[in-house]
């Protein structure tokens, strides 16, 4: 305990060495990575409530994360591989689509929870100190949980249609660290506007089921005219998507290695500029929620 100043005659006032004190950062703030690690316990805590959260009082629980590709699935092979005609039949066109909608969904689920996550805790986030960038990153663990259970879909889809990984299915880690990357980058952005301006949380759904027809979920890359290629590689899970298809399933189109260059260097963007973002508004957060 440390001894603070009190005016002449009062009894002195102990402050506690565990005091956190915050005020607004000055230039680019630290990241702390030291102190998230001291506060892992809390990740995985956050990490587990969330999930809970999601499943709880509903009738088919975790299922959900099985029924929703599924569906997704059925519809988008209907839309763009039945009225669009855009299978070629040299690859069974529901697993393409499959293919696109699982690290979609990752992806989407990260952002869709992550972004609301700091307003859905003000309780918390009013009352004690830790890192606020814990709420964010806990919140995008369950689009890791949904995806690990539709997995398991795509696997018995690949063997029915006797389908085996391909040489590039060594690099499929590195197209999820891509996914992620970009989802908790977008994350940290907008948890962060949305504590200030609450009309955030009715843009996002806007913006992923926008997303969802700008990514070649529903249908290959190559459909895309040249001239825009470069453009449109912009867009981060261009690159995961392609690339996913790309290490699983036999006679996909090759990856274009600008396109991933391009992609992969936004999805780092957007991560270190949310990363620094979210630390910079961090001191303000317990004034607005």
């Amino acid at each position: 305990m440390t001894t603070k100043p009190s005016p002449k005659g009062a009894a002195p006032v102990l402050r506690s060495d565990y005091e956190k004190i915050l005020r607004p950062a000055r230039g680019i703030p630290r990241i702390g990575w030291g102190e998230l690690w001291q506060y892992r316990e809390l990740f995985w805590a956050l990490a587990m409530r969330t999930v809970r959260v999601r499943y709880k009082q509903t009738v088919a629980g975790g299922i959900w994360a099985i029924i929703q590709p599924l569906v997704t699935m059925i519809i988008l092979t209907f839309i763009f591989g039945r009225l669009a005609k855009f299978d070629d039949g040299h690859v069974p066109y529901s697993l393409v689509v499959l293919a696109g909608i699982l690290p979609w969904q990752l992806f989407a689920s990260g952002v869709a929870q992550g972004a609301n996550s700091l307003v859905a805790g003000s309780g918390m986030i009013s009352k004690v100190y830790f890192p606020r960038l814990i709420v964010p990153t806990a919140a995008c663990i369950v689009g890791v949980i949904d995806f690990l259970f539709a997995v398991l879909i795509l696997a018995g889809m690949m063997i029915y249609w006797k389908q085996a990984p391909q040489v590039g299915a060594f690099a499929i880690p590195g197209f999820l660290v891509i996914a992620m990357g970009s989802a908790l980058g977008l994350s940290f952005w907008l948890s962060a506007l949305n504590v200030k301006y609450r009309d955030i949380r009715h843009v996002v759904p806007f913006m992923v089921q926008f997303g969802l027809y700008l990514s070649p979920v529903g249908f290959q890359s190559s459909r895309v005219p040249q001239k825009w290629r470069m453009l449109y590689a912009i867009n981060p899970m261009v690159t995961v998507i392609d690339g996913f298809r790309w290490a699983l399933i036999e006679n996909s189109a090759a990856l274009n290695w600008e396109t991933t260059l391009i992609s992969s260097a936004v999805a780092l963007l957007l991560f270190v500029t949310g990363l620094i973002y979210f630390r910079k508004m961090e001191p303000a957060f317990a004034d607005f929620v």
